[in-house]
């Protein structure tokens, strides 16, 4: 009989510890269910929905922008074409489908500046994104927020 009991405790710890990380597992799939179900479809969700927006080409149709950079001294000349995609909500840049020119005349003269300001390393290709996140985010601080949705470079020539 002393033999049975012996038995009979080894078992229930054992039998106890298999419970417990069933209800273990069972709890962590519940929050892994949840997690993914309502808390990443909450951030989806929140991630901002635009209108596609109105793109404006600066400077000269043709030629786009040219401009010495690296000081007058240097000699280097850059030609670049920049495409603004623009909130096609906000009245106050656009009338019509297009820029209005008094907004266009700030715009360029901030692009400008921006170009005129860095220097000939800044230009490098693999800072690229850099230079449109800096264009962009300027750009909007002149015209106001969220008025210019990305900048995309057309043409990149430096001489």
């Amino acid at each position: 009989m002393a033999d049975e009991e012996v038995e009979k405790k080894k078992k229930s710890p054992i039998l106890l510890i298999i419970v417990l990380v069933v209800i273990g597992l069972i709890f962590a799939g519940g929050i892994s269910y949840f997690v993914t179900t309502k808390v990443m479809t909450d951030s989806v969700g929140k991630v901002q929905r635009k209108d596609p927006g109105i793109f404006v080409k600066l400077g000269d149709a043709k030629d786009g922008i040219i401009v010495n950079v690296g000081g007058v001294k240097s000699g280097r000349f850059l030609k670049v074409g920049i495409v603004l995609e623009m909130n096609p909500g906000n009245e106050k840049n656009l009338k019509d489908g297009k820029i209005i020119p008094a907004v266009e005349t700030k715009v360029l003269d901030t692009v400008l500046q921006i170009l005129r300001s860095q220097k000939v390393e800044e230009f490098d290709p693999a800072k690229q994104d850099s230079l449109k996140s800096l264009i962009k985010d300027q750009v909007n601080q002149t015209i106001g927020d969220g008025s210019v949705y990305d900048v995309y470079i057309t043409n990149f020539v430096l001489q």
